[in-house]
């Protein structure tokens, strides 16, 4: 089978999407004899993890190590959830495990995020790395990569998420991502205020707790930053390549999980001013020069559309911001639309192709509940921006997907204007899936032939 047919077959084998726990995983891993012989950095959070994981990837590639990164979902392409060495897995590869795990798992059910973990793993146990970085894909107790020990557990932001699954406030969802935490281990935790749950946990198994504020910290100015870390200091850096005043607080907790294990992993000054200036990872806050301007964004959450907001608020004045928004239907809508309403003039919403996605009519009419859309018109599929004694009014319409949200989006937009894509990984990574767009607003495409 090929890599299409072998994952059909994941989506067929269970009859959950998620089921909780690691026996069913931990015996077929056993049957895999599934082991790293190499360092392992696990992390957990509820947003900033695929940016700590690419800049750990980034660094440690930078001063001469051999890596492989784990990191979930993917954008547009499934073999974007494996990399070894920068590089994305091929299909080859990936048909290879996925046929070792339906061998192992001999009548075991698990789930396409299990299944599909398991492969994954197995392929980056032979690939003969220098370490391994493994992000978690929900909670971390009884998540799937949690099967393996980790050398080093990094724990980042913690906010309100997966409610279903994690619990309903910070404690207890800190104490979800506390279990991939182990006895004598370092554990990087990056939010600035952490849960007590978490803190507990690490006392009470005896992890080595490395706290923001305490055991490593952060100063600088516009130009160049510095990060301290028990008593050694790194002067003059350059701020990481991926943008967003978040960015400095994943950028500390890769630098302190290096300092942890700096005995098995040294990295060089060298290696991490370049590691920094060159990470890449597409659709955190990642801006297209153009006219108009675009930004794409994965914040899916309420807790990263806030830092979506302080973001797009500090890149200055545009007339209007057009904003592409499709999501699943598990999350708190209403505060993330409430949270953009200062700055969105324009909404798109678009159906996403998944069952777990909200349709873009009910979003219109969740949009219609909050003051702003109380103000404003909705069309389907049409309309114009509304405008009121000079001032824009907000509008909004839905759409089939992302491309053709995007498409009347740029119709729409003047040059000075910014378009927004975000709201989940299949929002973004439909804009992406045949490249990164490049816009020219229509009537700029006609001055330019004229």
């Amino acid at each position: 089978m090929n890599l299409d047919k072998w994952l059909e077959h994941c989506e067929s084998i269970h009859s959950k999407n998620i089921d909780m726990g690691l026996d069913r995983v931990r015996a077929v891993a056993e049957r895999l004899n599934l082991k790293f012989n190499c360092p392992v950095f696990t992390v957990a959070g509820t947003n900033g993890k695929g940016s700590t994981c690419a800049m750990l990837e980034s660094i440690l590639e930078e001063s001469g190590f051999t890596t492989g990164v784990y990191s979930s979902p993917h954008l547009y392409d499934f073999k974007e959830r494996c990399r070894i060495s920068r590089v994305i897995a091929s299909e080859e590869q990936y048909i290879h495990h996925f046929e070792r795990v339906e061998q192992a798992r001999a009548g075991i059910t698990l789930t396409y995020f299990e299944f599909t973990t398991l492969a994954i793993l197995d392929l980056m146990a032979a690939s003969n790395l220098d370490v391994a970085i493994l992000e978690v894909g929900l909670g971390g107790r009884l998540d799937a990569v949690n099967v393996v020990d980790t050398s080093c557990a990094i724990i980042t932001s913690i906010d309100i998420d997966h409610t279903e699954f994690l619990g309903t406030d910070r404690e207890s969802i800190g104490r979800e991502k506390a279990g991939i935490m182990r006895p004598g281990v370092p554990a990087i935790i990056s939010d600035p205020v952490p849960p007590a749950s978490l803190l507990k946990y690490a006392d009470e198994i005896g992890a080595e707790a490395w706290l923001i504020g305490r055991d490593f910290n952060f100063s600088g100015d516009k130009q160049q930053w510095s990060f301290a870390v028990r008593g050694r200091r790194s002067a003059g850096l350059a701020y990481p390549a991926l943008r967003g005043a978040n960015q400095i607080f994943n950028a500390c907790a890769a630098l302190a999980a290096l300092e942890a294990l700096r005995y098995v992993l040294p990295v060089t000054a060298q290696g991490i001013r370049n590691g920094l200036s060159l990470v890449n990872l597409p659709g955190r806050f990642q801006i297209v020069a153009g006219q108009p301007t675009l930004v794409l964004d994965v914040a899916h959450n309420p807790h990263a559309v806030s830092a979506l907001f302080e973001n797009l608020d500090a890149m200055g004045f545009y007339p209007c911001t057009h904003a592409v928004f499709g999501a699943m239907e598990d999350k708190d809508l209403a505060t993330m639309l409430r949270k953009m309403e200062p700055l969105v003039t324009h909404w798109y919403f678009c159906d996403l192709p998944t069952p777990r996605a909200i349709s873009a009519q009910a979003l219109m009419e969740i949009w219609e509940g909050t003051d702003q859309g109380k103000k404003g018109e909705s069309t389907l599929g049409a309309g114009v921006l509304g405008v009121a004694g000079g001032v824009v009014s907000p509008v909004a319409q839905t759409y089939q997907n992302p491309v053709t949200a995007l498409q009347a989006a740029i119709g729409r937009a003047n040059p000075a204007d910014r378009i927004v894509v975000f709201g989940s990984f299949y929002t973004v990574g439909g804009v992406l899936e045949h490249g990164i767009p490049r816009l020219d607003a229509p009537h700029l495409q006609t001055s330019n032939a004229t």
